[in-house]
């Protein structure tokens, strides 16, 4: 009997996979399960995660998160092969898509079959080999006379109730998470097409004006869910569509084109390392599917031995009819298998659709430890084998499908006047980046599938190329940019505004290679450059009344969705704005965070007011009690970086006995706590617009194990007789946010007489020691640039203030900086602390931009940062920051008599 390594797993998930390491802490029974090495009980026990609960949404994601993380370590242990586990995560995007359909029926006919509706599974989820984070590609079809409706509803506007609700309970992203993300851009003229399309007109589309892609597209079609047998027989009806008997010339040109655009579509870097993508590089999985799926079309329809669906099936299946090498099969079928598995790995570490490997090398090595290598090398050389073996069968699969029977090029010529322009201006490889272009340009990437975009590109295509050319680091900005374009539905606006504006195409390249979190947002939404043309967009934002008032404004009516959808909008452009300040030398990093911290205050301002008031309209008012809201941590000290979360505590005023007078009416204690998680909702909940903050409400009252809101009262208590010292350190960096005045006043008279009363002073010493130790030992620095947890970082400064305020009762500012300078003008701590606090906090606040993942910046970020931070260089940087520690360090030994050990 094989034994399954279910230790080694689990050590290796949590050391390098945050998302299954806090899948284990979620779901406890799962985790002992695993532990214990029983497989197939914790299957078992997952499948089940989603029984008994009513709302199908709820249930089907409980038992995703369940599923997967079952999957995921039987994966890692060797006890599932993957076959098994593609099947069973296609198996329940089968079951969830006939479970939403059922409910979405049943919503609006309670008792009705959900027959004349159903979904075909295209690409993976058709052929049986879902990822762990992929996306799903249905087809919905309905058929008029048979779809259960009520006896006014038209069938047409029934089918697409049901389409809206099913994409909602598939899609949507609730506190549980999702279930699949559900494209249906495969159906027929996607562009104008309704959600569900009648039966009838689905079998006119594909009879008469299909396009190659979709002949493709249903070589692994098959009917999942809902009315299964219309299913079925649709697919019987269009079989001579997508297996067709002859070939005439036309269709060997069709599969020479589709063939071609394969390689043309990638524009990513051309062999495994950093940035290479496993689906649509050179030798890489898409290339393995095309390669089976194009023998299929030429030969399936006279060989139905061919019509199967799985990749590995299709190899075998070629080989034994003799159409491919047998030694070709076994070569890609196991470069497949391994490419996928490879895939898992990175989508393990975050729930990511990702198939890029990382550009970090110390994120590569954890994805290649994760599946049991040494390193990253380790793993790219082995890619690179496999790349190279699956390149050349496909290679010579490209040279014999050409339009006319020639040789079809794997790339755009090297020569011409393209190259020649590179070369001039300085690129290593002008030939290689000449060929990454024509593959931009192809058609197939959506920005430029136009002849208007196009047109438009080569109206900027010199002068961008140019500021590539003098990039520090030319390669990092072009990998962003092509992530850039691949993100993007169009780029025409964005093409328009930089020929418009040439400037902002130096200012682009250096946000690209520089600031890979504002790269990130620009592809998630390429209008944020659109501010930048107006200089008042490197003004600091103002007061948080007026940013209020501002975000207040893009209100329509009494539309609270639109509300939220427009103060992300609002938000994200401020956001952006500030970083590139940042980027761009403009402004100080300390008078970012101070803008940041009034961008935050202002959307909670609005967004809890705009909460408050829809609650309200339900369940009315408690009579006597108001919500009031409390900002810690670097909100509530009013210096956020772009990577901050927003630590809030809520607290309402009144007693626990009063109940609301709406329609609903709520208990005190129910009304704010759903309130406070309304709230909670409407700052982090993603949108259409994305998402906004993570809210962090784990400095209330006994944790997370307390309430989410309390009362003035109970809060009180808590803090003069429950409170650990740390809490009372946290809370000198307390401030009132949201809420009325009065209240305000009263909350905050609490926290001074909580914080000013005697404290046993060897005590505090010892607690603040003990955890300062605790920390250490438990969260370490990331790496040597932490500035934040090394050792005479700022978390010692803080807990020196934090240790002062609290011994002596003053300085009892949520500023660190200003209560750093009333506790050296009282002489508790020495002057040298000041300007120590300042370096580290530049650099903190300018590395969550420059080098968010903590590892050593490449030359530009490096110099960038040295220049936020007021120094020369990087070498003088670093010099500066080892001061800073040095100060803290001598100030923690002259206040606690302990020596720390800095590393450098």
């Amino acid at each position: 009997m094989t034994s399954h390594d279910w230790s080694g797993a689990i050590a290796r998930a949590e050391a390098h996979s945050p998302f299954l390491a806090q899948g284990l802490d979620r779901l406890p029974a799962l985790a002992a399960l695993l532990a214990r090495g029983g497989g197939e009980a914790a299957l078992d026990l997952a499948k089940q995660a989603g029984a008994g609960i009513d709302d199908v949404g709820v249930s089907l994601r409980r038992e995703k998160r369940a599923l997967g993380l079952a999957l995921a370590f039987g994966d890692l242990a060797g006890a599932f092969p993957l076959d098994r586990i593609m099947a069973e995560l296609s198996q329940f995007a089968d079951r969830a898509l006939d479970r939403a359909i059922a409910a979405a029926i049943a919503a609006r006919v309670p008792g009705a079959e959900p027959a004349g509706f159903l979904a075909l599974a295209l690409g993976k989820h058709g052929a049986g080999e879902l990822n762990y984070s992929s996306d799903i590609d249905p087809i919905l079809l309905y058929d008029p006379a048979l779809l259960p409706r009520r006896g006014r509803d038209d069938p047409g506007e029934a089918a697409q109730r049901v389409a809206r609700s099913l994409m909602e309970i598939m899609s949507h992203v609730t506190a549980e998470g999702y279930v699949f993300r559900v494209d249906l851009r495969l159906r027929p003229a996607s562009e104008v097409a309704p959600l569900a399309i009648p039966i009838g007109a689905a079998l006119t589309h594909y009879e008469s004006s299909a396009l190659a892609w979709e002949r493709a597209a249903f070589i692994r079609a098959r009917a999942c869910a809902g009315d299964v047998p219309a299913g079925e027989a649709f697919l019987a009806a269009i079989r001579p569509f997508v297996w067709r008997r002859s070939l005439d010339f036309g269709a060997i040109a069709e599969i020479a084109r589709l063939t071609r655009q394969i390689r043309a579509n990638y524009a990513g870097p051309p062999r495994p390392g950093p940035g290479f993508d496993l689906k649509k590089g050179r030798g890489g999985i898409r290339e393995i599917e095309f390669f089976a799926q194009t023998h299929q079309m030429i030969h399936g329809g006279r060989r139905p031995e061919l019509r199967v669906r799985g990749t590995r099936a299709s190899l075998d299946a070629l080989a034994g009819a003799g159409l491919i090498d047998p030694a070709d099969a076994e070569l890609l079928g196991t470069s497949y298998d391994r490419l996928r598995i490879i895939e898992h790995r990175l989508q393990m570490v975050a729930d990511q659709q990702t198939h890029m490997l990382p550009l970090d090398p110390a994120a590569l090595d954890g994805v290649a430890r994760l599946d049991g290598l040494a390193d990253g090398a380790a793993l790219v050389a082995e890619l690179a084998a496999i790349s190279e073996a699956v390149g050349a069968r496909y290679d010579a699969l490209l040279a014999q499908h050409s339009d006319d029977g020639t040789s079809i090029p794997l790339a755009a010529p090297r020569g011409g006047a393209l190259t020649e322009q590179l070369a001039q201006l300085g690129f290593t490889d002008p030939a290689a980046l000449a060929d990454r272009i024509s593959g931009w340009r192809s058609g197939k990437v959506r920005a430029l599938r136009s002849e208007a975009a196009r047109a438009a590109f080569d109206a900027i295509q010199a002068p961008l190329m140019a500021a590539f050319a003098q990039s520090p680091e030319p390669e990092r900005a072009l990998l962003r940019w092509e992530q850039l374009l691949a993100g993007l539905p169009s780029a025409l606006g964005l093409f328009h505004l930089l020929e418009a504006r040439p400037a902002l195409i130096g200012l682009l390249v250096r946000i690209l290679g520089l600031a890979p979190p504002l790269a990130d947002a620009l592809a998630r939404r390429a209008d944020l450059l659109d501010p930048l043309i107006d200089a008042s967009a490197f003004d600091l934002p103002g007061a948080v009344p007026e940013l209020a008032e501002y975000f207040a404004r893009c209100e329509e009516g009494d539309d609270y969705e639109a509300l939220l959808g427009c103060v992300r909008r609002r938000v994200g452009e401020a956001r952006f704005a500030l970083g590139v300040q940042l980027i761009e030398h403009v402004r100080d990093p300390l008078e970012v965070a101070a803008a940041l911290s009034r961008v935050a205050e202002a959307a909670l301002t609005v967004l809890a007011g705009a909460a408050r008031r829809a609650f309200e309209a339900l369940h009315g008012r408690v009579p006597g009690s108001d919500l009031v809201i409390l900002g810690l941590g670097r909100l509530g000290g009013g210096a956020l970086t772009h990577a901050s979360d927003l630590d809030l505590v809520f607290l309402f005023t009144g007693d626990h006995g009063g109940e609301s007078d709406g329609k609903r009416p709520l208990g005190a204690t129910l009304y704010f706590n759903r309130l406070a998680q309304r709230v909670i909702a409407a700052l982090s909940v993603p949108t259409a617009e994305g998402a906004l903050y993570e809210v962090d409400t784990r400095l209330r009252p006994s944790g997370a194990q307390g309430p989410i809101a309390v009362t003035f009262d109970s809060f009180a208590r808590y803090q003069n007789e429950s409170a650990w010292t740390w809490e009372h350190m946290a809370l000198t960096r307390a401030r009132t946010l949201y809420g009325p005045e009065q209240a305000r006043d009263e909350l905050d008279a609490i926290i001074a007489q909580v914080l000013s009363a005697p404290r046993d002073v060897a005590k505090l010493r010892a607690d603040v020691l003990h955890m300062r130790g605790e920390m250490a030992e438990h969260k370490p620095p990331t790496s040597a640039l932490d500035v934040k947890l090394q050792r005479g970082g700022l978390v010692d400064l803080e807990f020196l203030i934090h240790y002062q305020q609290l011994r002596h009762g003053k300085a009892l500012l949520p500023d660190l900086a200003a209560a750093l300078r009333e506790l050296i003008a009282a002489d508790l701590l020495p002057e040298a602390l000041l300007p120590a606090h300042e370096r580290l906090t530049r650099f903190l606040i300018a590395a969550r931009l420059l080098a968010p993942e903590g590892e050593d910046p490449p030359p530009a970020a490096r110099e960038a940062l040295a220049l936020a931070c007021e120094y020369r260089d990087w070498d003088d940087l670093l010099t500066g920051l080892q001061s800073a520690r040095v100060a803290v360090a001598a100030a923690w030994h002259d206040t606690f008599g302990k020596q720390l050990e800095l590393q450098r």
